[in-house]
């Protein structure tokens, strides 16, 4: 089992920049790959970005790339979003996953490929 918990969201202006943090604690989270997800009112939750075991290959969605960052420290089990000019769109609830890793280069991006989950930290861009 692995225990997610997000922290960093919160009401930002739209061009503003926020960190979030995904702490993991259980079993080693360096042996799963790690991704944030995001889900706005009457949507879908969709992925955003995500992060091989050792941290050597990420992968973003076309509407976040450029402006958002994803990174880890395995040293202290935590996993970061940095987000850049944000916009009134990236307005959701922010997600963070967990998924085995079944290489060091595994970067998952599919909602189903995750088998934990954290209970979200809400990011709100106003216009």
């Amino acid at each position: 089992q692995v225990q997610l918990v997000e922290s960093g969201g919160e009401l930002v202006q739209a061009g503003g920049s926020l960190r979030l943090s995904c702490a993991a604690s259980g079993r080693t989270s360096s042996n799963y790959a790690m991704g944030w997800f995001r889900q706005a009112p009457g949507k879908e939750r969709e992925f955003a970005a995500a992060i091989s075991s050792r941290g050597g290959s990420t992968y973003y969605a076309d509407s976040v790339k450029g402006r958002f960052t994803i990174s880890r420290d395995n040293a202290k089990a935590t996993v970061y979003l940095q987000m850049n000019s944000l916009k009134p769109e990236d307005t959701a609830v922010y997600y963070c996953a967990a998924d085995p890793a079944i290489s060091n280069n595994y970067v998952p991006r599919r909602r189903s490929d995750y088998d934990y989950w954290g209970q979200g930290t809400q990011v709100t861009v106003s216009s």
